[in-house]
Order: structure tokens, then C-alpha cells, then sequence
């Protein structure tokens, strides 16, 4: 129940901000002991502009996001592709990965940027403008789990997920890979963010492809890499990475 109500109040309410709000005595502290010292430099109130939710003993990071993207880059670096294409991943992650390889980068919500090495594409991953077997390196990072449930604009589809994994399949080229990552643990849906799949879920997904590679992400952040996937422990909300070749 607790969670529960963590999730409905974090919909409007920033809890990491509310406890910042610790921060402003030793904030005020810092500001008028700066002030004293700046010389020549202005420290006006207007300019005010208060950090209060870095002041933290490590750098925060996000596991899966940070895991994955390292992944994909050393999959890629292994595999060498002329060209890869991308469905819906991290732009961060693809803005880089396109300095090293060209690039397709495709979206429901496109990407309007304009970078060399980088070609965004609109399209819907239900109906990929590929044809059959035709992409020889293909990733999609943490993204099938959303499909169908409405967070992104997109339509209601109670098989989104499905469908998208089959819509995957259908474009990876002979002797190509899929680079795939999604939550695993306890399967369900949480309505209308995401969802959680088993691995041997995904795996059946994914019958025509072979499983070259796995990697997971537990619960409490670790990395656990080239794994099979049928020694992963119960989890809650981990993520699977999944290298698969057709």
C-alpha cells in the first residue's frame, strides 16, 4: 500500500525536491559566505538559481539506463555493423553511439535534431518501415514494455508488447542482431507506465532469433553480465539485456 501511494503522490508531487528542502539553511549558508568573497563578480538575489537535490555523498544514477547503454555500445563495438537502427531508446545513448556508427533512430514522438551520422525517422514499432529481414543490427532499449498502454500518445493495445517483439523479429536481416532490453521480474502490468516480463516470456517471444547473449540488472543495481538467463533470481524490477541472432 505504501508504494501504491508513493506512486499516485509522485505523479504530482517531486518527493526528491520536498526533501531537498532540508538543504536551504546550509544553501543560505553557502550563499552569503560566497557573496563575501566574490569580489568583482555579481551574486545578485535575482540570479539566485538553488541546487538543492545534488548534495549527495555519490553520483545517482539510473542502473538499467546506465547498464544498457554501455552494453549496446560494446555489443556494437564487437559487431562492427555498417549501419544500425535504432526503435525508441535512449537519445542520449543513440547521439552518441551515432559519432562511431550511421545511425537510424526511429520514434513514435520523432526526434527533431539534426546531427551528422544521425537519421530520425517517425514511425510506430507496430509497423516498422522495413522490410522482411532487412536490418542486419537492430536495438531496442526498454521500450516494448511501454507499447500499448497509452504513456507515450500511442494507441491502447493490450498485445502492444507482443506485437512489437514480433514486428522486431520480422526485420532482422540473416546473420543480423537485435540488441533488447526490458524490465523482468514478477510479470504484470502497472498501468499506464510499463511493464514487467519473465525472461522466458521475451525468449518465447523471440523463437525465430537465437539467444547469443544475456545480461541482467538485480534489484539493487548490480550488473550481472553474460548470464543465462534461466539462473536469474526472482526479482522485482529488474532489467534483461538480450543479444539475439537470426
Amino acid at each position: 500500500m505504501m508504494e501504491f501511494a508513493k506512486r499516485w503522490v509522485g505523479a504530482v508531487v517531486d518527493w526528491r525536491r520536498l526533501v531537498s528542502l532540508r538543504f536551504l539553511p546550509h544553501y543560505f549558508s553557502d550563499w552569503l559566505a560566497f557573496r563575501r568573497r566574490a569580489g568583482t563578480w555579481s551574486v545578485a538575489v535575482a540570479d539566485s538559481y538553488p541546487c538543492l537535490a545534488d548534495r549527495l555523498p555519490t553520483t545517482p544514477f539510473d542502473p538499467h539506463y546506465f547498464y544498457q547503454g554501455n552494453w549496446l555500445a560494446r555489443r556494437l563495438a564487437d559487431f562492427k555493423p555498417a549501419q544500425h537502427v535504432d526503435i525508441g531508446s535512449s537519445v542520449l545513448t543513440m547521439g552518441v553511439l551515432s559519432a562511431h556508427v550511421p545511425t537510424i533512430f526511429v520514434d513514435y514522438r520523432p526526434l527533431t535534431v539534426h546531427q551528422s551520422g544521425l537519421n530520425c525517422v517517425a514511425a510506430d514499432i507496430n509497423q516498422l518501415p522495413f522490410a522482411d529481414r532487412s536490418v542486419a543490427s537492430l536495438s531496442c532499449l526498454h521500450v516494448i514494455e511501454h507499447i500499448g498502454l497509452g504513456r507515450y500518445g500511442d494507441p491502447l493495445n493490450v498485445d502492444g508488447a507482443q506485437l512489437a517483439a514480433r514486428e522486431l523479429q520480422r526485420t532482422v536481416a540473416d546473420g543480423g542482431k537485435l540488441y533488447l532490453s526490458t524490465p523482468i521480474g514478477r510479470e504484470r502490468v502497472c498501468f499506464n507506465a510499463h511493464r514487467v516480463f519473465a525472461p522466458e516470456t521475451i525468449l518465447s517471444w523471440f523463437g525465430q532469433l537465437h539467444l547469443m547473449n544475456f545480461s541482467y540488472v538485480s534489484d539493487d543495481g548490480t550488473f550481472h553480465e553474460n548470464v543465462s538467463p534461466t539462473h536469474v533470481p526472482q526479482l522485482d524490477y529488474g532489467c534483461g539485456f538480450f543479444e539475439f541472432r537470426r
